[in-house]
């Protein structure tokens, strides 16, 4: 019954953030707190861009908006379904969480609370806002959760386990500064797509989904391309011609220019179509406004250095081509069960 009513203020979150719509948000009566909530959550998603020069109001009602299709009774018991909480005894567990894309580090709030846990909370400084805000809805929803959020901007301290999420480089200082506590650490992980020549233009159009989405920072984004020796890059950049508009944003359009720039200033061979430059590499970490690729002669072979790899890789996309692929367009629409670098958030929760 206590697992019912952890699920059921969720909910009502859910339902609260389906009312927010980039064309046009209606507001929903018979969602709770509206009167209150509403209309400054639609001034928050206004000032995201404010907050973060890369939360352009597009990615942050995206990113609201599939937290709202999450967030539903079903996809909340079908998750849980799996999982026994009944001895979890509450301790406090500490996130820091990342800030590349709005809402990132969500998935890890929601398992803690979800799970019977207290949460200590340090945000990154490129999204303090908006998790704050969903955080001050539930309480609304549900008071007793109160005694049950915590932020903090300094220091974590006072906490029984951590999850963190970094880069390779602060992973090194969480490992070596939560070595004695129960932990996640998180560290760089790219996404890569698999093509065979057989894709259909719908195909490639969703994945420049997988590609511009976010604008490419996320782990889930696709930065690394593997093609068949003498693949035709045409129909790839006829396909993702859509996405064009990505370099009329500022932020984007500078990364574009100075990262083409310093390939050139190389004398790194590029293929480019304006808004994006294509580089072989062997590399899986791209920047922004470039996708590597890759040519390979055996599937086979290219499944068993991928599996190699896989600490480097978090999504692998492809119509299929190994096992557990994502299909194209749907990087960035994971299901609660699809968890970060493949580790059981809730099992390690439940095992604190």
């Amino acid at each position: 019954m206590l697992q019912k009513n952890k699920i059921s203020s969720f909910v009502e979150l859910g339902k609260f953030l389906a009312q927010f719509s980039l064309d046009n948000s209606q507001r929903n009566h018979e969602v709770q707190h509206n009167d209150r909530f509403f209309d400054s959550f639609e001034t928050l998603l206004a000032l995201s861009q404010s907050h973060n020069g890369w939360f352009t109001q597009e990615q942050v009602y995206f990113a609201a908006n599939s937290w709202a299709e999450a967030l539903t009774d079903e996809n909340l018991s079908k998750w849980l379904s799996n999982y026994d909480f009944s001895k979890v005894q509450p301790k406090t567990i500490g996130l820091i969480l990342a800030g590349n894309i709005p809402l990132v580090g969500f998935h890890d709030f929601l398992s803690v609370l979800i799970s019977g846990h207290n949460v200590l909370v340090k945000t990154s400084s490129n999204d303090q806002h908006l998790i704050k805000f969903l955080a001050n809805y539930l309480i609304a929803v549900d008071e007793s959760l109160e005694e049950r959020i915590k932020f903090t901007d300094g220091k974590l301290e006072n906490f029984d386990a951590v999850i963190a999420t970094g880069s390779n480089n602060t992973a090194r200082y969480f490992e070596y500064y939560f070595k004695n506590k129960p932990s996640i650490i998180r560290k760089n992980r790219n996404s890569v797509a698999i093509l065979n020549g057989n894709e259909s233009h719908e195909d490639l159009v969703s994945l420049g989904e997988d590609i511009f989405r976010y604008f490419g920072l996320g782990c889930r984004n696709v930065s690394k391309l593997f093609v068949p020796k003498g693949y035709n890059f045409d129909t790839f950049f006829k396909a993702i011609f859509e996405y064009q508009d990505v370099i009329h944003y500022e932020k984007y359009s500078n990364n574009y220019d100075y990262n083409k720039a310093v390939f050139l200033m190389s004398n790194f061979k590029l293929l480019d179509n304006g808004f994006l430059t294509l580089k072989e590499d062997q590399s899986y970490s791209s920047p922004i406004s470039s996708v590597f690729y890759e040519n390979y002669e055996s599937l086979s072979d290219l499944k068993k250095r991928l599996e190699n790899d896989k600490d480097q890789i978090q999504c692998i996309v492809s119509n299929g081509l190994t096992e557990n692929s994502i299909k194209f367009g749907q990087t960035q629409k994971p299901q609660l069960w699809d968890y970060a670098d493949n580790v059981d958030t809730l099992e390690f929760l439940i095992s604190v």
